[in-house]
């Protein structure tokens, strides 16, 4: 698979050094090695990994946290959400998230990025380059929009066959008001209705950024170094970034130089740090940290925008309808997993979520107060969302049993089953930090998502977990299945005003792992703009970011596919630079 090390590398010098091996790292090295004459060094912090099964057994996601494999971030107290802290689980090794995330591959729509005004970064532009990574395979069953998909990527993407429950639950959707469409998920086309989400899994095997790089896709002339730290980039007298320094496993100390250009592709969290070490970020913020200060870019850790999530669990009370028979009773996680092991099939070849759907909630919310008053001070054509009518405001997904983040532990048993509703909010208004405590790489940063501080958030987020109660308990699919809230202490699943929603949702809102914005692209009359339409680092030369830091704004959708359209895009403005 390469030259992979724990400490050193092969020479001290390459024409691009990407630091970051995650999802559009892998993508970047891929790309710019399509060029025999280039010497590329891809740095990845986390180990290699490919004999890792829970990274290739999609059920077996959960498995990679709270270890070597996980960055185990965790936010500080957080007064939207009744001062909760959020763990932050991120991939930490080759692939990086695109390792243990929901394998779901949901663009948003076109006006997502067209809202980002930076010529390049249409989402014409970034519908195509998020179908230049992808090898569709289709379905009998499943209504795909061919010209919408790509089949010649490394990243293998296939539709989702569902549990009976999910079914059930996209009648249920039908019934309250959301049009069922196959493929809407991909073609960004339906701001209101119900579909299937296809997957990054293909043949009951996961489908990641490391694919780009290894196995088949493998080249002699990108070198990998595993279980080695970015801590900083070494500039000339110019300002052009010259030279790494990395840190490996051991604590030993080097420094590698880049011909022509250096990528820093860490993610949300961990590319702000990088610049923050090197001297770029806000003056205030550096001068604490005793580094000097190269460029005084006060958006560097700022903009930090996610989508928060709430899960709604509810009992079933007929059997086989959901999959914990397959996975929680008598001995049925060793036979699903002897199954998977032998034929890669079963439930662990897939990831357990089911039915899919985006909302509108202009009608449930015209008669509110705050959302009356925060419209009189919208934009032309725009709601309090900052969104237009094309623009979903909320994503329902559900789960095809009982599970989710490790809070979620009453797993039922003795023939019980159980489901959940998961209501997502688009658009946050709410923004974050990342910051850091010191100069040393070897400590986490520290990540405030801020969820729910602006009470718009807290409207919209209300008002859809309403919404999405009212989809299991009165739609056509499941009103007469559904025995109420799981467990069953809880009495949610009979609130019928929004009002009685917000202390669930302060109580369960949670991370969707969607970070992004924290090196945002912008115009030049854009002071917090970290990087130029070209993903140049402003005030400096010779380096570029390029994963989901850059996005200006959030888009309605789950951040893998960007993720990958953003590696795909960066490689064409690398080529394009002709050094």
């Amino acid at each position: 698979m390469g030259s992979l090390q724990a400490a050193g590398v092969a020479r001290d010098e390459y024409d691009y050094i990407i630091c970051g091996g995650g999802t559009s790292g892998c993508v970047v090295a891929a790309r710019l090695a399509e060029n025999a004459n280039t010497k590329i060094l891809l740095v990845e912090a986390g180990p290699d990994c490919k004999d890792n099964e829970n990274i290739k057994m999609t059920g077996g996601w959960s498995k990679n946290f709270d270890s070597e494999t996980d960055w185990n971030l965790v936010t500080p107290p957080m007064p939207g959400v009744d001062g909760r802290q959020v763990k932050l689980s991120r991939g930490k090794f080759l692939g990086g998230s695109s390792g243990v995330n929901g394998t779901l591959c949901i663009r948003g729509t076109e006006a997502d990025f067209d809202d980002w005004g930076l010529d390049g970064w249409s989402g014409k532009e970034m519908f195509a380059y998020m179908r230049k990574s992808e090898n569709f395979h289709t379905k009998d069953w499943f209504q795909a929009d061919a010209k919408a998909h790509g089949y010649d990527g490394p990243l293998h993407i296939e539709p989702h066959d569902l549990a009976p429950i999910s079914e059930l639950l996209l009648k249920s959707m039908e019934s309250q008001g959301l049009p069922l469409d196959h493929d809407m998920f991909t073609t960004g086309s339906r701001p209101h209705g119900c579909g299937h989400a296809p997957r990054t899994v293909h043949k009951g095997l996961r489908s990641t950024g490391a694919d780009f790089v290894t196995d088949d896709y493998h080249r002699a002339n990108i070198e990998i170094v595993v279980d080695t730290l970015v801590d900083k980039v070494n500039f000339d007298e110019s300002k052009r970034a010259v030279s790494v320094d990395l840190i490996d496993k051991s604590g030993n100390k080097f420094a590698v130089k880049a011909r022509n250009e250096i990528i820093i592709s860490s993610g949300a969290y961990c590319s702000p740090p990088i610049l923050l070490r090197s001297g770029i970020g806000p003056k205030e913020e550096l001068q604490k940290l005793g580094v000097e200060c190269l460029v005084d870019s006060p958006g560097v850790g700022k903009n930090l925008l996610d989508h928060i999530i709430v899960f709604t669990f509810y009992e079933v009370t007929k059997d086989g309808l959901t999959n914990d028979h397959l996975v929680y009773h008598d001995n049925a996680a060793m036979e699903s997993y002897m199954l998977y092991k032998e034929k890669k099939t079963g439930v662990l070849s897939t990831f357990p979520f089911g039915a899919f759907a985006f909302a509108r909630l202009d009608d449930r919310l015209k008669d509110e107060p705050l959302w009356q008053e925060a419209q009189k001070k919208a934009a032309a054509g725009r709601d309090p969302m900052d969104l237009t009518e094309s623009q979903p405001h909320i994503e329902f997904f559900t789960t095809e049993l009982y599970g989710g983040p490790k809070q979620y532990d009453k797993f039922p048993i003795n023939k019980k089953s159980a489901f959940a509703m998961i209501t997502e909010l688009f658009s946050p208004r709410s923004k974050g930090t990342v910051t850091v405590k010191s100069t040393d790489p070897f400590e986490n940063p520290i990540v405030d998502c801020n969820y729910l501080n602006d009470p718009l958030d807290l409207l919209v987020m209300s008002e859809g977990v309403r919404f999405g109660n009212e989809i299991v308990m009165q739609g056509s699919g499941t009103k007469d299945i559904v025995k109420g809230s799981w467990p069953a202490d809880l009495t949610h699943h009979a609130f019928t005003k929004r009002e009685d929603w917000i202390p669930h949702v302060k109580n369960e809102a949670t991370t969707c792992y969607h970070a992004a914005g924290t090196c945002k692209m912008g115009k030049d009359n854009d002071p917090m703009a970290v990087l130029d339409a070209d993903l140049m680092v402003r005030g400096v030369k010779g380096l570029r970011i390029a994963d989901c830091s850059v996005m200006p704004t959030l888009h309605g959708g789950h951040t893998q596919m960007p993720a990958y359209g953003i590696g795909e895009k960066a490689a064409d403005l690398i080529k394009a630079a002709a050094y």
